[in-house]
């Protein structure tokens, strides 16, 4: 097998699907790649909603940014959202103020409810037109769950300083029983309103480079894959996955997918509202839960937004659906209580949760006290991103801000301690399991379409054959920690079980914490 050098004009992509919110009315500004040597005060990696609310808050006060994206500006995990902005978050109240404690817990609820506060300021001060509404959003009861989880969450989220009440059914979905309303909610265009950050930031001095790729991050600066190196005071890494840290932060959270369907309803059938039930309890590794919003879609239509059915990457056999059932399975749910029409849009996102549930957000740990982070977003990565722009601003300027210890990326707890070392035995399984997996095929027995394992000169590879035939030949092996990576049919992606690192078909690297892409071969045709 001779190494294949042209992947590197893989487009770059989070995926096969394209999001709703890449729709050709919006007005999606390009950025040149980096192709100087530059100076400044902070530079960002990072071209998502993480990476743009850092460089936002530095950039109004008055440091001088550049921010780097090794694809296009939201083309990672921010485009891929549900753009919904709570204080209704994915880990019940009761259960923070279980592990947190009271105090703790109230702050928990002032940061989301800060970071709301502060994107519609910021829509309004630098005049965003991004879809922003303030909404409700309706807690109902799992079937699996038990019936005084909604009690019990009404009076923590009371205690923590939550607007909510009661209702006794779901609005629009009465079938479902009583509820909770989490009041002064959000929704937003996510990437309507990154390009009002972006242009903002210009606006006071700040450059954008996209398509460059950071090959080496410590606390200097940057290099790029294509040598040129920014130099720079503090170091901020909002690459979802931190690429930064190979083994501290991706030890301590674990990488799910999650999927989303867009369908069409009636105009004016539904309020714009969201929608959660408290996920499903049968399932050990996470509760996974759908969530879902509308959108204004055309003069006839608007679209519902609903996502769900998480697993974790990697691990869809273990459960026995396959990543395109999940699509099947939010369309089953979703006709059961929604007057929905035609399913005109589907994708899929990677979650990082941690062990705590609450995002890791400061000093990057045994690093430089000038190199940050932002990472585990937690399914709530709208606000968990608005945060850190805040609270990341503060650090570099010197601010007291009462977030710090929260959010603070060295905090470990022994009461995650139990998933915490399945996690080490599950990814020393995934390390070993190339040396003993025996589920491979020949090249021969691939069809058009498919993916497999293969073993060529003695070595595990991934084999993608596309539509026209051709085979797409990859090393098996993560670059990141040596864990085997999986096919991603859905996706068409080669996905690490591990930490969640993702892979084209060509060997791209497109999601960290990898850096470096797969080997790939070229093949005889």
């Amino acid at each position: 097998m001779e190494p294949n050098q042209n992947t590197a004009n893989d487009i770059l992509t989070a995926g096969k699907h394209v999001s709703c919110w890449y729709e050709p009315s919006v007005q999606f500004k390009t950025y040149p790649a980096l192709k100087e040597n530059l100076e400044t005060g902070a530079v960002i990696v990072g071209g998502g909603l993480a990476g743009l609310s850092v460089a936002y808050n530095l950039s109004q006060a008055g440091i001088k940014v550049v921010l780097v994206e090794d694809g296009l500006i939201g083309s990672g995990e921010t485009g891929r959202t549900t753009a919904q902005l709570v204080t209704a978050l994915d880990e019940r109240y009761f259960e923070m103020e279980e592990n947190f404690g009271l105090e703790k817990t109230k702050l928990i609820a002032e940061s989301h409810q800060a970071a709301i506060d502060f994107v519609e300021r910021t829509i309004k001060k630098e005049n965003i037109d991004c879809d922003f509404d303030r909404v409700n959003g309706y807690l109902f009861l799992h079937p699996t769950d038990r019936s005084e989880s909604l009690k019990k969450e009404l009076e923590a989220a009371t205690r923590a300083g939550i607007s909510i009440k009661e209702l006794e059914e779901v609005p629009c979905v009465p079938a479902e029983g009583n509820c909770l309303c989490f009041s002064n909610q959000a929704q937003i265009h996510p990437v309507k309103y990154l390009m009002g950050l972006c242009k903002a930031i210009e606006e006071k001095g700040g450059r954008i480079f996209t398509e460059t790729h950071a090959s080496k991050i410590d606390y200097t600066g940057i290099v790029s894959k294509d040598g040129y190196i920014i130099k720079a005071k503090h170091v901020v890494v909002a690459t979802n996955a931190p690429v930064n840290d190979t083994y501290a932060m991706m030890l301590k959270q674990w990488p799910f997918r999650s999927y989303v369907i867009g369908a069409l309803v009636k105009k004016d059938t539904l309020p714009k509202a969201f929608w959660w039930d408290t996920g499903d309890h049968t399932i050990k590794d996470c509760v996974p839960y759908h969530y879902v919003r509308l959108h204004t879609y055309s003069n006839e239509y608007d679209l519902l937004i609903i996502g769900g059915e998480d697993h974790r990457v990697g691990n869809t056999r273990a459960e026995g659906t396959t990543e395109e059932d999940r699509y099947s399975l939010l369309e089953e749910w979703t006709r059961k209580r929604f007057p929905v029409e035609e399913v005109v849009s589907r994708w899929s996102g990677e979650v990082l949760v941690p062990m705590d549930a609450l995002a890791y957000i400061g000093h990057n740990p045994w690093d430089k006290d000038n190199v940050y982070i932002v990472t585990g977003d937690c399914g709530i990565g709208m606000t968990h991103c608005t945060i850190a722009g805040i609270l990341i601003t503060d650090l570099i300027t010197g601010k007291e801000n009462k977030w710090t210890k929260l959010y603070n990326p060295y905090r470990f707890t022994l009461k995650a301690s139990g998933p915490f070392f399945k996690m080490l035995k599950d990814d020393l399984v995934s390390v070993l399991k190339k040396w003993f997996y025996t589920d491979t095929v020949e090249l021969s027995d691939i069809q058009n379409g498919e993916a497999k394992i293969v073993e060529l000169e003695g070595q595990k590879c991934g084999a993608f054959r596309d539509a026209n035939g051709h085979l797409h030949i990859v090393s098996a092996e993560c670059t990141h920690l040596k864990c085997m990576v999986v096919w991603n049919n859905d996706e068409q992606s080669w996905d690490c079980p591990c930490h969640g690192s993702r892979f084209t078909y060509m060997g791209k690297v497109i999601n960290g914490p990898a850096i470096n892409d797969l080997q790939a071969y070229s093949v005889p045709y």
